[in-house]
């Protein structure tokens, strides 16, 4: 059961961050026609999605060795997550063009990373002291 803790986690965070790359670094280097279908990306919020992908990859590893950097990690990969909303409202405000679908993704986004911080919190962090 210990082992089912820590491997979910892990799929899911290995999972999320491998989509997240392939999808992202398509918009970023213009491959397979997918910027065309993204519509009016926001270039600084797919790059942040771009870092956070490999961020997940690390989350991962961190998960399925016991890593105590896991927790900060995804602790940051949160941080940087709402800055980048934050500016994205302040994009928004200002009248750039967005995608309201990238409003969305993004509370899907923090919402998920918050919630495997708080796993890694608590399988990882809390039971290592």
């Amino acid at each position: 059961m210990k082992n089912v803790k820590k491997y979910i986690p892990a799929f899911i965070l290995a999972a999320f961050g491998a989509l997240t790359i392939f999808m992202s670094g398509s918009v970023i280097f213009d491959l397979f026609g997918i910027r065309a279908m993204e519509g009016n990306y926001v270039p600084f919020i797919v790059w942040a999605n771009h870092l956070l992908g490999w961020m997940y990859l690390a989350a991962a590893y961190g998960f399925v060795k016991t890593k105590n950097w896991t927790f900060p990690l995804l602790a940051i990969g949160t941080g940087l997550l709402i800055v980048a909303f934050i500016a994205l409202q302040m994009h928004i405000n200002a009248g750039g063009i967005f995608e309201e679908k990238t409003v969305k993704a993004m509370m899907f986004r923090i919402t998920v990373t918050a919630v495997m911080t708080a796993i890694a919190f608590f399988t990882i962090t809390k039971n290592k002291k």
